[in-house]
């Protein structure tokens, strides 16, 4: 066997070059650069949803207690921080049935109908499913 060969991945026979100092060095900066965009990236997202918060005077959530779900200050607070979103509070009154309201309560039952945590009981109840 001839000495070099087979000697690990840029042996005499491998495919792979062996890279310059300064290119190592770009690589680097370039991974740099990128792992920093994706933080910042992830940190504007990190603003856009409201604090979930179910004490205090800015709560944004419900507690268990009172049925979960956002409040209507909640809701307000990611409609201004969302525009043009089209979110809504639960439909808790009595509605008439094939109104909006009612579809909106028989879609949110259907869609929530496997939900097994605690707080999703607590929502489903909220919207009398």
């Amino acid at each position: 066997m001839a000495i070099g060969k087979g000697c690990g991945p840029r042996g005499l026979g491998s495919p792979f070059k062996k890279r310059t100092k300064e290119e190592r060095q770009q690589s680097r900066a370039e991974r740099k650069e990128f792992r920093v965009e994706r933080a910042a990236e992830r940190r504007s997202k990190k603003g856009k949803e409201p604090r979930r918060t179910t004490k205090g005077k800015g709560r944004n959530f419900r507690t268990v207690e009172e049925g979960a779900g956002m409040t209507q200050a909640g809701v307000n607070d990611y409609k201004r921080k969302n525009p043009g979103s089209k979110l809504k509070t639960a439909v808790t009154g009595d509605v008439k049935p094939g109104s909006k309201a009612a579809k909106r309560r028989k879609s949110f039952c259907a869609r929530s109908k496997g939900w097994t945590g605690e707080r999703g009981k607590a929502a489903r109840r909220r919207w009398k499913c």
